[in-house]
């Protein structure tokens, strides 16, 4: 029998891991239900590596829109955390790329973002500016807001660059893997970012045998997470991957992209499934994409399969 392991996505802190398991695994069961199918393995046998309070920290005791303020601005030059301007960039590149799935001029839905008759100098530096991409983001993002996006856009970012956050992120996740049998990987939104990276890295070194790698809600394709991908290792298929699917919401902005040959084009091409229907609040949540039914049984059928 095969193994699962589950890796999550941000927004998990101060969270209980094992309740947290058992959400992913109830979520699914739903799913399985619109198909007439039940759990495929005991629950022993799924593994759910847990890392959020590592990315808790970063932002630790703030406000949803504080932390925002802290991940894009910068805390006060002489206090600890403040953001260097490789950060800032890959931050307003980021969700400026994202108002342009819903804009045909990011710039100028910007400047009508803000007071009306006040121009605004373009630059992650420029707070307000900032404020009017956030106030774009919060008129395209059903249930979400600019701040929280920003927040998981730049835990992406200190996963790719920050060595320490990376390392203990990693090793958790690969202690989760097993060596002895096969294992279908299921990740969501920034665990998208760090299952791949951490499958194309070390897997075939591991002994990893995955017959399935499925990506859900993955913000994988926005230019300057594949940018820093590359600057790590170019981008390629996880040779200990047997095959890969992808599933998104349209509506999910943190995905932004199918993860298709034009956006993340790669040999064997990606299986990409586009029309879930996410049920939760902002098209993203984890529950929404384990609970389609589609989506639901390829999990099943990777785990069951002869």
């Amino acid at each position: 029998m095969r193994d699962l392991v589950f890796v999550h996505g941000r927004a998990q802190e101060k969270k209980d891991s094992k309740a947290l398991k058992e959400e992913w695994i109830t979520d699914w069961e739903a799913g399985l239900a619109l198909s007439g199918l039940s759990l495929p393995l005991p629950r022993e046998r799924i593994h759910f590596p847990y890392y959020g309070d590592t990315l808790d920290q970063l932002v630790a005791g703030k406000s949803p829109d504080e932390a925002a303020r802290i991940v894009i601005r910068g805390a006060a030059p002489d206090a600890a955390g403040d953001l260097g301007a490789e950060e800032k960039a890959f931050i307003e590149a980021a969700l400026l790329e994202m108002v342009a799935r819903f804009e045909a001029d990011p710039d100028l839905a910007v400047q009508r973002a803000l007071p009306a008759g006040r121009l605004v100098e373009r630059g992650v530096l420029n707070w307000e500016w900032v404020q009017g991409i956030l106030k774009v983001l919060d008129r395209h993002v059903p249930g979400a807001s600019g701040a929280s996006v920003a927040l998981a856009t730049r835990d992406v970012f200190q996963y790719l660059t920050n060595d320490g956050i990376r390392g203990v992120i990693e090793a958790g996740t690969a202690a989760a893997m097993p060596t002895d049998r096969e294992t279908v990987v299921v990740s969501h939104s920034l665990g998208t970012v760090v299952a791949y990276n951490l499958l194309r890295l070390n897997g075939q070194q591991k002994g990893w045998k995955v017959p399935l790698f499925v990506t859900l809600g993955s913000p994988l394709a926005v230019t300057v997470i594949k940018q820093k991908l590359a600057g790590i290792k170019p981008i390629g298929f996880p040779r200990c991957a047997a095959a890969w699917f992808n599933a998104m919401d349209e509506r999910d902005v943190v995905s932004l992209y199918p993860l298709d040959t034009r956006n993340f084009p790669l040999t064997p091409a990606i299986d990409n499934k586009v029309n879930v229907h996410n049920k939760t609040s902002n098209a993203h949540g984890i529950s929404g994409y384990l609970g389609d039914r589609e989506v639901a049984k390829r999990i099943h059928d990777a785990l069951t399969a002869p």
